[in-house]
């Protein structure tokens, strides 16, 4: 049995859906079951209730021999997580797979990557079997601004001339199906990125190239990004992401990796599959 956070999200979705296709047995965690109809119908076993309830994590990973933890990003993230690393502790959990992220290193000096961090090294000292699935940028966040990438053929945001290595949430949801299902993965950190470095200016050139139209990137200032999403995050994450995106636009990815391709045996999706992919949605 593995059980499941974050099963109803961009990455635990395309984890879920990938488990389902290896005939896994699967319990997930959700808040609202209506949320998870095509879960609870592929036969994934559902457990409603709220992360931070310890009864309700106890109901969830009793029996289960693996553990997927994804958790949206938020001012109590890091103390959720730990309470579930010591409830799988305590319920004989043999192997947790951490959802992290690439900027989650030592010297992290911005909030979330601070955050992953210190799970990171919670997890390691727990005594559990482990493995830490670190992606960077999600080519599914440019889905958001599908309607004005259609209509004005631009998109805008926060992030400057930084760059990333991209990747498609259906390769990291690969990899995460891969080390909840196969041996050999105990203490492995493993980056996942995309097949290049970019920056979002050349993204908006991959756009252009697929669709057959001059798309821009158009950086928005940091105070115009605050402003726009001011009531709609919360404060605490409202400011941890604009450090995040800080962070991106000041420092980002440097490198790919080819961790991917070792793991799965084929390339990692491109930015130009992923548009041509979801070519109804942008063009």
């Amino acid at each position: 049995m593995i059980f499941l956070t974050g099963a109803t999200g961009k990455i635990g979705g395309e984890t879920a859906r990938q488990l389902i296709e290896k005939g896994a047995s699967l319990r997930a965690l959700v808040r609202d079951e209506s949320k998870a109809a095509d879960l609870k119908a592929a036969g994934v076993e559902l457990v409603v209730g709220d992360i931070a309830d310890a009864e309700t994590l106890r109901t969830g990973l009793s029996g289960a021999q693996r553990a997927f933890l994804l958790l949206p990003n938020g001012e109590h993230q890091e103390a959720n997580e730990k309470q579930f690393t010591d409830l799988c502790r305590e319920l004989g959990v043999k192997h947790l797979v951490k959802m992290s992220s690439m900027e989650a290193v030592a010297h992290a000096e911005t909030p979330i990557p601070r955050a992953h961090w210190a799970v990171e090294e919670y997890i390691r000292g727990s005594g559990l079997d482990w493995t830490m699935v670190k992606p960077n940028f999600f080519m599914q966040n440019l889905m958001a601004s599908a309607a004005l990438i259609k209509e004005k053929r631009m998109f805008s945001l926060p992030m400057g001339d930084g760059t990333t290595g991209m990747a498609d949430a259906r390769d990291i949801g690969a990899v995460c199906a891969e080390v909840l299902t196969a041996d050999g993965h105990a203490g492995q950190s493993y980056e996942i990125t995309g097949p290049e470095v970019i920056t979002f200016h050349e993204a908006a050139q991959r756009f252009s190239e697929v669709l057959g139209e001059p798309v821009k990137y158009v950086p928005m200032p940091m105070d115009k990004f605050r402003e726009r999403m001011t009531g709609v995050l919360q404060p605490w994450h409202l400011n941890a992401v604009c450090e995040l995106f800080r962070e991106i636009a000041e420092i980002g990815i440097d490198h790919t990796t080819d961790t991917f391709k070792r793991l799965i045996g084929r390339d990692p999706i491109s930015l130009r599959q992923f548009v041509g992919d979801h070519l109804a949605l942008f063009k």
